[in-house]
């Protein structure tokens, strides 16, 4: 079993400058692997602005792409979709073909997303399928861990760019003295900002996340 990820822009169409966009997804990709790498393959590139990414479990993947949200710059956002199931790949002139029930259930949730947008959840940007013939034990985690998204992803979504770029500091364990000197602003304008947005809680639910994989904090 693996985690597979689909993940695309949002309103990609509608941006100014789409390759400066496309430019800073690489940037943003790149920093959360250099500081938690916990992608088996990092997000890349594969058609359009579509990005596909393997993982070892669920926590390394949803800890990983909380990461990118915050990292990502001010006008750019993306979805994703995630899928758990068995994948594998069929070569191809060009390269390898990725297919399998957990890329399907990927493309499922990332459509799911999309439905959720227009519908109950405006501030949805992630979502997880379990594949057909996966065990239950999954699907229920699967359920819970979705439920922990909605509320995730909306939090965030409230953030502004620094507010984002201050729990990312927090989440990979920087001080908040030294966020404070990055900003230029003071250390208690780092922790009210902390305290405001639900910051905090996204902090603690990324302790949570990667409490079980060997987070270095």
């Amino acid at each position: 079993m693996s985690i597979a990820v689909i993940a695309d822009i949002v309103g990609s169409r509608a941006l100014p400058d789409r390759q400066a966009g496309q430019k800073m997804l690489d940037a943003a990709i790149s920093r959360v692997h250099a500081d938690r790498p916990f992608a088996t393959q990092p997000l890349h590139p594969t058609v359009g602005d579509e990005q596909q990414g393997l993982y070892p479990d669920l926590s390394r993947a949803l800890a990983s792409l909380l990461l990118l949200q915050l990292a990502l710059p001010e006008g750019i956002q993306c979805r994703f979709g995630i899928g758990v199931g068995e994948v594998r790949a069929v070569s191809a002139a060009n390269g390898d073909i990725p297919e399998g029930p957990g890329w399907w259930a990927a493309r499922d949730a990332i459509e799911h997303v999309r439905s959720l947008e227009h519908r109950a959840a405006p501030q949805a940007r992630t979502w997880i399928v379990v594949a057909e013939g996966e065990h239950d034990e999954m699907k229920t985690q699967a359920s819970m861990a979705n439920a922990y998204l909605l509320a995730k992803d909306d939090l965030v979504a409230q953030m502004n760019e620094r507010t984002r770029r201050l729990v990312y500091g927090r989440c990979v364990g920087s001080k908040q003295s030294d966020l404070a000197r990055a900003e230029g602003i003071s250390q208690p304008a780092v922790s009210q900002a902390l305290s405001s947005a639900g910051a905090r809680a996204v902090v603690e639910g990324f302790r949570v996340l990667t409490a079980s994989v060997g987070d270095p904090q």
